[in-house]
């Protein structure tokens, strides 16, 4: 059995023909299935857009802490160090972030989909992240479109759920671990993503684990130009299991002990869309979840995991 997370071009879906891109749903659906987890090369995301973002993320997170807290406002903006917790665990996460969402009119904000916040430094932060969260959008929705034959759904199936949800671009930095860490803590415990999918841009420095379907943890390192692509709650239950969401975390530094920067891209659906199991996934045995809407299932992990009170 492979112990080795599989990669996949993208361009065999988008540029290939009708054997290309079902050879490549179905690879797509298999490494879901089977890791949770596949890496995406050949993708539609710049190399330098993607250097770019991590040269400013670095000047960032290296602002004066009172600064940065100043951009605090809940679901966008900064989210300080030490403030979210995996669902299971009493111990902080050894990080903090910056949440960047779609653009949205006034109008349509509410405590789930707020507005964005921008900071006044480093130039070009507000640019380079409008331009990525554009593209792994694109990205997001393109994997949804292959994934979605192989669950009896229409190709597009998933576009209008997604194409202005409540996806976030969350940009991470987890710092050296201090001395006086508590025991136990560690930069990302344990957890299952709340969304569809993530696409995770491959963080500069090591630390990815998932569990994998033995029981052992299996590290998820590729390329830095490369994207990792696991799969979320929402999904899970909106196939009834067939694609399962992957328990994954960052473990501590075990080589030279400095700063990882991560940036993952959450993708959510409408707070609307209902995550009720698809008919074509539930079997005789029935729903494995009850009905829930993703607004009402992401209210309630936000408070699970310390984001909301």
């Amino acid at each position: 059995m492979t112990s080795r997370v599989p990669e996949l071009s993208l361009r065999q879906y988008t540029d290939g023909g009708p054997t290309d891109r079902a050879a490549f749903s179905d690879a797509l659906m298999r490494g879901l299935q089977r890791y949770g987890f596949v890496i995406l090369k050949d993708h539609n995301v710049p190399e330098d857009l993607l250097d770019r973002a991590y040269a400013l993320a670095q000047e960032l997170f290296a602002l004066p802490e009172e600064e940065k807290r100043r951009y605090a406002r809940g679901m966008r903006g900064y989210t300080p160090f030490g403030t979210e917790h995996a669902k299971d665990s009493k111990l902080p996460d050894l990080k903090e972030f910056w949440q960047i969402g779609h653009e949205i009119p006034a109008e349509a904000a509410n405590d789930l989909f707020p507005p964005n916040v921008w900071p006044d430094r480093p130039a070009g932060f507000r640019d380079t992240f409008q331009a990525l969260f554009a593209d792994l959008n694109e990205t997001g929705m393109l994997l949804l479109q292959a994934l979605a034959p192989r669950l009896g759904l229409a190709d597009d199936y998933f576009d209008d759920k997604v194409r202005h949800g409540t996806s976030l671009l969350r940009v991470l930095h987890y710092p050296p671990v201090a001395d006086d860490t508590p025991a136990g803590a560690v930069r990302s415990a344990a957890h299952e993503d709340i969304n569809f999918i993530t696409i995770l841009v491959a963080a500069r420095g090591a630390g990815l684990q998932l569990l994998d379907r033995d029981g052992t943890w299996l590290p998820v390192e590729t390329e830095p130009k490369n994207l990792i692509v696991d799969s979320g709650d929402m999904l899970q239950r909106l196939t009834n299991g067939a694609i399962p969401s992957t328990t994954h975390r960052v473990v501590n530094p075990e080589g030279p002990n400095v700063s990882r920067y991560s940036m993952p891209f959450f993708m959510h659906p409408t707070l609307e869309t209902s995550l009720e199991a698809l008919p074509t996934c539930v079997g005789p045995e029935g729903p494995r979840w009850p009905p829930v809407t993703a607004g009402a299932f992401l209210d309630e992990r936000l408070r699970e995991i310390g984001l909301k009170a």
